[in-house]
C-alpha cells in the first residue's frame, strides 16, 4: 500500500470495549505504520459506560493520526458511522470493529481487490470459499439463513454484509450516507443496498475470522431487530421508494 495514491481513513466505532481498545488501537497503528501508507484512524466511542474512552483517549495522546470522538449515549452503530464520517479526510474509508476478531493486516486483501476487480466497494466475507473462519456453528446457520434472506428481498451480488471489514472509495459514503436511516446492526445492509442500487460495483474478499464471542454483538434481541430493520429497508426501497426520493445534501438530525 506504500504506492496507494490517496490517504486512508479507518472508522472504528466502540462499544464497552475498555478490555481490548488499547491492544486493538495499538494494533492498528502498528499495521498501518507497517504499510506505509497515509492513514488516519478515527475512533468513535458510542457511548460506553466503561473505560472505552478513557484507555482511547490515553493511546491517541501518543499518536496524532488517532482522533478519538464520543457519543454522550449509545445510539448504535449507524449512528456512530455517520458521525465518523464528518471528520473522514481520506479518498478511501475502512470500517474495522474494535474487537480484532478480523485483524487490521487484512486490509490489504481488499485493496488488492479493490484495484484488481475496478470496485468502488470491498467488504470482507465470511461466506467468501477461501475464508478461514473461527465461530460457533448456530452463527454459521444463522449467517447463511441471513444471507438467504436478503438475497431474495434485494438480489445483491454478495454473500454476507454483516462482517465487520469493509473498504469504501469515500465518493460512495458521501453519496448513500445521507440516506441512511438505520441505527444499528442492519445499518451494513442498508449501506450496501443503496450503493448498489446507485451503480456502485461491490466486491467481497476472504478474511480470516477468530471470533471470540458466541454471537459477537448480536444476542437475540439484537437479531430480531435487526430483522425488522432488514424487512424496513425493502419496504422503503421498494415500496415507498424513499431511497431515491432523499437528496444527497440531506443532513443528518
Amino acid at each position: 500500500m506504500k504506492d496507494l495514491n490517496g490517504k486512508v481513513s479507518i472508522i472504528i466505532p466502540a462499544y464497552n470495549e475498555g478490555a481490548i481498545i488499547k491492544e486493538s488501537l495499538i494494533e492498528t497503528i502498528k499495521t498501518f505504520e507497517e504499510f506505509g501508507c497515509d492513514y488516519e484512524i478515527i475512533l468513535i466511542d458510542d457511548g460506553s459506560s466503561d473505560n472505552t474512552l478513557a484507555e482511547a483517549l490515553k493511546i491517541a495522546e501518543h499518536h496524532p493520526r488517532l482522533t478519538v470522538k464520543r457519543n454522550m449515549e449509545n445510539y448504535g452503530k449507524g449512528r456512530a458511522l455517520k458521525k465518523a464520517l464528518r471528520y473522514v479526510k481520506g479518498e478511501y474509508v475502512v470500517f474495522l470493529d474494535a474487537d480484532l476478531d478480523l485483524h487490521p493486516g487484512q486490509v490489504q486483501t481488499l485493496f488488492d481487490i479493490l484495484k484488481l476487480d475496478e470496485a468502488d466497494v470491498v467488504i470482507g466475507s465470511k461466506l467468501h470459499p477461501n475464508s478461514v473462519v473461527e465461530y460457533p456453528f448456530s452463527r454459521k446457520i444463522i449467517s447463511f439463513i441471513y444471507y438467504a434472506i436478503i438475497k431474495i428481498l434485494f438480489g445483491l451480488p454478495i454473500h454476507d454484509t454483516q462482517t465487520g471489514l469493509k473498504l469504501f472509495k469515500r465518493k460512495v459514503l458521501t453519496e448513500v450516507f445521507p440516506k441512511i436511516v438505520v441505527k444499528k446492526f442492519a445499518l451494513d445492509l442498508e449501506i450496501l443496498a443503496n450503493a448498489h442500487r446507485l451503480g456502485y460495483k461491490i466486491a467481497e474478499a476472504p478474511i480470516v475470522l477468530k471470533q471470540k464471542r458466541e454471537y459477537g454483538r448480536l444476542g437475540l434481541k439484537a437479531m430480531i431487530q435487526t430483522g425488522w430493520d432488514t424487512l424496513a429497508i425493502f419496504y422503503r426501497m421498494n415500496i415507498l421508494r424513499y431511497y431515491d426520493k432523499v437528496r444527497p445534501d440531506k443532513k443528518d438530525p
